[in-house]
């Protein structure tokens, strides 16, 4: 209870300290524009939106944007009953701690997160520590400057009750469990981000609950966090969908039997719509087993919405990987659709982006295209990276098809999403929304390079004199597609597969001899074979 206490008031001074500092804020000389106008039940929000600005809680850096932290918080204090939080990762401390406050104020409060962040660093040992890749020493290393207040370079317990955010949900003993409570080592990703309070109302972002992901780099003062984008909608029924969701994943909760359902062992549903005022949104949720039909998963309802195409489709997103999808694509190019593709930097060039497709050419990976890659025979030149600052991401997972339909969510255009994560994806059909989904992708458009860059011609060229021999991309035929078939393989066969040696080939056959596969259930009977390994094999074998 001391903890608490000391929890209360460190938090309070905070807030106190924050709204004075705020009211004493020299005013900024950001460009803001006009806002646009939101739909009553639907209100969108962009952590670099031109049309407000805020004082970030943390670095007390004036900026433009909506700030996302906040707009969560005003709507966790408003709970009277219920929040149910689905997030990757959570690492805002005033947002931990609005948790808290409504908690000790009797709302029932329950956190799923993915199983590589739900433990706090200040946990970790320091053979631990020393383990960890070296993206996630620079994130530890970040996380270690924030928490550390006073800069002495130690963390003090104060510090840690202070700004961890995990030790404060934890110190508290609020529900919290991972996509490890099924039982097995975690799901491929638990990639959710989304919010339910009170059973109606419903936050969806592209974000994670993070620094980097929504006020940017705590030692970059110049960064405004990865480009992101947030969701708030009133609706009851809407919540229903969302509730489900989460219960499926929750099962019975934190030191429960092993129920919890995560990854492929969730029940397949089909897509759900619901009509909210001038709104139809259709909702679904990642993943779907690539042995049901493609049409049926949520790259199956992105691929649908993009057909539904007329005159334009522009996309914001952080990686595109998804053939189909970029076929997709080119067949609404082939019919006068205008399309602009804006892309994260990082993942834009790399062999497997189909961001290459669509401007005609092909990168190999080790002298070996993907199977069924396929450069667009009629390239086009409105594929592009945006300039943004210094270690902020274009993290946003959205197009806007005729100025009409928004497709946004947590999923990216990816198979692993597709047929591995758990995810979500919104379909909203409302003009007034996209306007603001629009505006955002003006802002991107007016500061982005397009085309194929100077280095990656060098590269393509180059492959073709390393790669005499290598074969032309494929043409996209789902048929041509020889699966091996995990009841009939023989070892040489089986060691084709992505991950799989001759010992794990031999114990796939011992498993059959004994029973069967007929589901990629019995698939896990096989040590050696979780949930990750399942994703890698999904498009390759059969039954």
């Amino acid at each position: 209870m001391q903890i608490l206490f000391i929890h209360k008031r460190l938090y309070s001074l905070f807030l106190l300290i924050f709204s004075l500092t705020a009211c004493q804020a020299p005013k900024s000389d950001h460009q803001t524009l006009k806002p646009l106008p939101q739909d009553s039940l639907i209100q969108v929000y962009f952590n670099h939106s031109q049309s407000s600005e805020y004082q970030e809680p943390y670095r007390q850096k004036v900026r433009a944007g909506d700030n996302l932290e906040k707009i969560i918080i005003d709507a966790i204090s408003q709970a009277n009953s219920t929040i149910d939080v689905a997030v990757q990762e959570l690492r805002l401390p005033l947002l931990a701690q609005a948790l808290v406050n409504k908690q000790q104020a009797g709302v029932k409060v329950r956190v799923i997160m993915e199983n590589n962040y739900s433990r706090s660093w200040s946990d970790f040992t320091p053979q631990e520590l020393a383990k960890l890749t070296q993206r996630e020493q620079q994130r530890y290393q970040e996380w270690h400057k924030f928490v550390d207040a006073d800069e002495d370079g130690k963390l003090s317990q104060q510090e840690i009750n202070q700004r961890d955010a995990l030790k404060i949900l934890h110190h508290t003993k609020i529900p919290l469990i991972d996509d490890t409570a099924d039982g097995s080592k975690g799901s491929s990703l638990m990639h959710h981000k989304f919010i339910v309070i009170d059973n109606r109302f419903v936050i969806v972002s592209s974000a994670n609950f993070t620094l980097s992901d929504i006020h940017g780099d705590y030692s970059n003062d110049d960064s405004l966090g990865n480009a992101n984008n947030l969701l708030k909608i009133d609706s009851v029924e809407l919540a229903d969908i969302f509730t489900k969701e989460f219960n499926i994943m929750w099962g019975d909760g934190v030191a429960g039997k092993f129920d919890s359902k995560f990854g492929l062992q969730k029940p397949r549903r089909n897509f759900q719509q619901v009509t909210l005022g001038n709104s139809k949104i259709t909702v679904t949720f990642s993943p779907t087993s690539s042995t049901q039909p493609w049409i049926e998963s949520s790259n199956g309802l992105i691929g649908k919405t993009l057909n539904s195409a007329a005159n334009s489709i522009n996309a914001a997103l952080f990686v595109f990987s998804a053939q189909r999808l970029s076929n997709i694509l080119e067949t609404r190019h082939q019919q006068n659709v205008k399309i602009i593709t804006l892309l994260e930097p990082d993942f834009a060039y790399r062999f497997y982006s189909e961001s290459l497709d669509m401007m005609g050419v092909a990168l190999s990976d080790k002298c070996k295209y993907e199977l069924n890659n396929q450069p667009w025979q009629n390239p086009i030149t409105s594929v592009g990276v945006p300039l943004l600052t210094s270690g902020d991401l274009l993290h946003h997972k959205y197009a806007v098809i005729d100025k009409m339909t928004v497709i946004t969510g947590s999923h990216n255009w990816t198979e692993a999403a597709n047929i591995g994560n758990d995810e979500t994806v919104l379909v909203i059909e409302n003009p007034q929304v996209a306007a603001h989904y629009i505006r955002e992708f003006e802002r991107l458009y007016t500061n982005a390079e397009f085309g194929i860059p100077q280095r990656i011609e060098k590269k393509v060229k180059q492959q073709e004199k390393e790669c005499p021999d290598i074969k032309a991309p494929s043409t996209f035929v789902e048929k041509e597609i020889t699966k091996v078939n995990l009841n009939t393989a023989t070892v040489e066969e089986l060691v084709t597969l992505p991950g799989v040696g001759k010992k794990l080939a031999q114990g796939i056959i011992q498993a059959r001899e004994e029973k069967r596969f007929d589901s990629w259930e019995d698939l896990e009977r096989v040590k050696g074979i979780g949930g990750k390994m399942r994703v890698k094999l999904e498009e390759k074998v059969s039954f």
